[in-house]
């Protein structure tokens, strides 16, 4: 690859963060009723019947009788907003953080354990800064927009917690969210090593054909990147799935029924047992792999636009200024 790195903003992290927020607004438009679903099962104690395919079909079929369509899509001002700034900050400080593990060269190649540290890093601090909006997202999901509690969207979610609950109200879930930091330090540890083994790939068919890369060339099939991202989320999901369950009860309480982690992880262990702590696993998958490929899918060719299109300026500013 070439060790001149072209940014089409003032820094390469603020192309990411750029190509981070797109690519997390797109994701959140596609899947916003599987995710609203999502969530619902997580907090729900009663079990769906029939197999994956019947239940999200029957239960999206329920909600959409009930609230019509604009019941699939409510939160998604919320969503939008946490998923956006979410993937714009953690592409932000992951890309920081890279570049000061790597000592600003493109070409050193991390250990898998550096990712691992990087990520998990860039994940802590958004998952702190983010809190809040993830907290009306849950109970918007969770709450018919015809009870005189619910929220009438983001601002007056944000405003009736701090109002009523405190700041404690608004950083509710905090520590199962730094747990969680584990699900997507181990996602990009995997996506980085796959993505480096996909460019080797390629780097080997070039120097075959007698080719040189091009920054046009640094970048990998849609493809190749659906199935990396699939893969090393399915990965990281199924070894970290059980608090996202404890957290999504936790955030939706305002009977405090569940008022902390330890109570939360007793009272699910007793009524429900070990299936209690993977509900909704089945929805998360059909729901979080095609949102993750088409989150990666985006960020990636929007980095590799941004990328070239500063590469294009740069060029012809000093065809530009060599002519004069």
């Amino acid at each position: 690859m070439t060790n001149n790195q072209p940014s089409f903003f003032p820094t390469s992290a603020l192309d990411h963060a750029a190509a981070g927020l797109g690519a997390g607004v797109v994701s959140v438009l596609c899947m916003q009723p599987l995710d609203l679903l999502k969530v619902k099962l997580q907090v729900s104690t009663k079990y769906p019947q029939g197999g994956v395919g019947k239940q999200i079909w029957n239960s999206l079929k329920e909600i959409k009788t009930e609230q019509g369509w604009r019941g699939l899509y409510r939160g998604v001002g919320p969503n939008v907003a946490g998923n956006a700034s979410s993937w714009g900050l953690y592409f932000l400080f992951y890309n920081m953080l890279k570049k000061r593990a790597s000592g600003d060269d493109p070409n050193y190649r991390m250990s898998a354990g550096s990712y691992l540290l990087c990520s998990a890093q860039a994940s802590a601090v958004t998952a702190i800064m983010t809190n809040p909006l993830w907290v009306v997202k849950v109970r918007m999901f969770t709450s018919r927009p015809d009870s005189p509690t619910a929220y009438r969207g983001l601002w007056d979610g944000l405003s009736t917690v701090w109002r009523t609950e405190g700041v404690a109200g608004l950083w509710k879930g905090t520590t199962l969210a730094l747990v969680g930091v584990s699900n997507g330090a181990i996602q990009f540890m995997a996506y980085e090593e796959m993505k480096h083994w996909g460019f080797d790939q390629k780097r080997k068919q070039f120097a075959k054909a007698g080719r040189t890369m091009t920054l046009e060339d640094e970048i990998l099939s849609n493809t190749a990147y659906t199935v990396m991202s699939g893969a090393s989320k399915l990965f990281a999901l199924a070894t970290t799935y059980p608090y996202q369950v404890i957290r999504s009860r936790i955030q939706s309480d305002t009977l405090r029924v569940y008022p902390d982690i330890l109570t939360t992880i007793k009272r699910t262990w007793h009524g429900e047992g070990l299936r209690g702590f993977y509900r909704g696993l089945g929805t998360n998958f059909v729901r979080v792999l095609p949102g993750t490929c088409i989150t990666f899918v985006v960020y990636e060719n929007l980095a590799w636009l941004l990328k070239t299109s500063a590469a294009k300026r740069q060029s012809k500013a000093n065809a530009v200024g060599a002519a004069l």
